[in-house]
């Protein structure tokens, strides 16, 4: 049985300089793969708005969706920190819904720890949910469930915008969350939030000096076609292994060549009735 990474193993890399990874996973099978590969948490992202259910974002996605694919990935988790994403509209309304929400994460969807957006604008809430006993992972610079407010996906922390970033760092942290993730940020900005805060911050198209990286397993693997955020890098080209496999069957069936004899079940004597 594996050693269960938790907030501390985050604490305690922050302070040696190990630096942290995080994947995603929506399901059982593929939390089994990412947790073997040592990874430190997997983010049940609510990007699965996109990869998993065909969005064009992550507004729709709802707590009860949250809550049956983060149930999923705990099942197949062994050593990794579980982190569930907590969805538009779950902690924005009021302290109370945000409580109540992350709860349900914890309860019902089995996760370790929630994670949320924003830094001043949420302060509140991540104070709140710390003190129900619930881990928190903050999210600043390029925050998806704001995009429309944002005016699409735009590079965040540049010039003086910085100094607003700085502000909801340290916010986030004030807070008592345990990490935070900072997206699409230039590397400048990302060193100087990373030095200026005592929490990890873990990386996505914020520079290496990060105290971690996360990344989209969709993007890493090359299973999400289109748009190809800079940030990624693809590490294989899964999506055209699984292709070409999907083809050959097709291709096989319509041929005659599967199943073959190898996949056939022997019967000990010749039927020549059924009924």
């Amino acid at each position: 049985m594996a050693t269960r990474k938790t907030v501390s193993t985050f604490a305690q890399a922050k302070k040696t300089g190990d630096k942290l990874t995080m994947l995603t996973a929506y399901d059982y099978s593929f939390a089994r793969l990412v947790d073997a590969s040592g990874v430190d948490a997997i983010l049940v992202g609510d990007s699965l708005g996109n990869v998993i259910l065909g969005q064009p974002d992550t507004i729709s996605v709802t707590m009860e969706q949250m809550i049956h694919h983060t149930r999923a990935v705990a099942a197949g988790a062994e050593s990794a920190l579980v982190v569930g994403d907590m969805p538009f509209l779950s902690y924005q309304v009021s302290v109370q819904d945000a409580v109540l929400n992350a709860g349900r994460l914890m309860k019902e969807g089995r996760a370790q720890a929630v994670k949320l957006e924003g830094g001043v604008a949420v302060e509140s809430q991540i104070r709140a949910i710390v003190d129900a006993s619930v881990p928190v992972m903050g999210h600043i610079g390029l925050t998806p469930q704001s995009i429309n407010a944002m005016g699409g996906f735009k590079v965040q922390g540049k010039g003086e915008d910085a100094e607003r970033l700085m502000r909801d760092a340290l916010a986030v942290q004030d807070a008592g969350a345990f990490a935070v993730v900072i997206e699409c940020v230039p590397p400048e900005t990302g060193d100087a939030l990373t030095k200026a805060l005592a929490i990890p911050t873990i990386g996505i198209g914020a520079g290496p000096d990060c105290d971690g990286q996360v990344l989209v397993y969709h993007d890493l693997l090359g299973l999400f076609g289109g748009f190809q955020p800079k940030f990624v890098k693809r590490y294989a080209n899964v999506g055209e292994v699984i292709s070409k496999a999907f083809g050959n069957f097709v291709s096989e069936v319509k041929s005659g060549a599967f199943p073959g004899p190898e996949h056939c079940f022997s019967s000990p004597q010749k039927l020549d009735k059924l009924y």
